[in-house]
């Protein structure tokens, strides 16, 4: 499936982008202060990380209704440590809480499925191929 997403520079603003993506409201991106941004909307890392939040909670949820658990619902904390990004290395730690469920058996493996989600295995085990071009607007 091929999807466009457009991201437009936003006039008189420092670094915010807006991002326009069919069928859903406008999304809007900035990098914090202390790179030089406004801090007025999350920063391409934050949408990052959350995708894999997101994407392990909608699989576990998509599984356990599957299953018919009684999975009431997940609460997902991504913690990302950064410090060694320059060197290559980029941590994400995930913690989840899985409501409703109490055996262990189904919570172990809500986690192990979790960990299939299409983001985690995209940020884990792909080759992931990016072409860059210039255009003119007139073209685009």
């Amino acid at each position: 499936m091929k999807k466009s997403i457009a991201v437009t520079s936003e006039r008189n603003r420092v670094f915010r982008q807006r991002v326009e993506l069919d069928g859903f409201d406008e999304l809007y991106v900035d990098v914090p202060e202390a790179y030089g941004g406004e801090d007025s909307a999350p920063d391409p890392h934050d949408y990052f990380d959350l995708s894999l939040g997101a994407c392990k909670a909608i699989t576990a949820q998509m599984y356990a209704q599957r299953k018919q658990w009684p999975l009431a619902g997940v609460s997902v904390t991504v913690n990302r440590d950064d410090s060694e990004e320059r060197k290559g290395r980029y941590r994400l730690e995930v913690v989840m809480s899985f409501h409703g469920i109490d055996d262990p058996e189904q919570l172990a493996r809500l986690e192990e499925i979790s960990d299939k989600c299409p983001i985690h295995r995209l940020m884990t085990s792909a080759t992931v191929e990016i072409t860059t071009r210039t255009t003119d607007l007139a073209q685009a």
